[in-house]
């Protein structure tokens, strides 16, 4: 290999990280075209002049066969053959798909964006259990935890007693005694 080209293998690491992104039941082997998309965004292989969003749409859509939502690692090679000399104009398409396999290797999956629970003082006071008064007050233990469907609702008392009834849980002790 030559100074500064980059290993297929490298590309291909790269490839399984970003197919297995987002979905439990991936294997690495497949990328669907969500990925595709983000991959090309993470990496910068999209830049907003030459190469847009719906180029890379086009391109998936080009390499990945009709009936299939995914491409293989293969098919992926072949998107990139496409996409390198709309991103580096003026280079030989080896060239371009070099500089684009540089741009790849060694990239993950951001997670920017992702929804963070807010941290506020009104948030805070909302949903302090102690400060509960009412019916509410009584869906909550002492530690602040929920007590679940017995918080919510009123559970009958299927022990046998009349309902009110004191001294239940004495007869044991009234047979004894006799």
């Amino acid at each position: 290999m030559a100074e500064g080209s980059v290993s297929v293998a490298e590309v291909e690491t790269c490839f399984q990280k970003f197919a297995v992104h987002g979905d439990t039941k991936a294997t690495g082997k497949e990328m669907n075209g969500k990925n595709f998309a983000k991959l090309c965004k993470d990496c910068h292989i999209i830049d907003g002049k030459n190469v847009t969003t719906t180029d890379v749409d086009i391109v998936f859509s080009k390499v990945k066969a009709k009936s299939v939502r995914v491409i293989t690692f293969e098919q992926f090679n072949q998107a990139l053959t496409e996409l390198a000399p709309k991103r580096f104009k003026g280079k030989s398409k080896e060239e371009a798909l070099q500089q684009l396999y540089g741009l790849i290797v060694g990239k993950e999956p951001s997670n920017v964006g992702i929804t963070v629970m807010a941290k506020a003082a009104a948030v805070d006071r909302l949903t302090d259990t102690t400060k509960y008064t009412g019916s509410h007050k009584e869906r909550f233990d002492d530690s602040g935890k929920g007590k679940g469907k017995a918080g919510r609702e009123d559970i009958p008392d299927t022990s046998g007693y009349v309902s009110a009834y004191k001294g239940s849980g004495s007869y044991d002790e009234k047979v004894k005694e006799a």
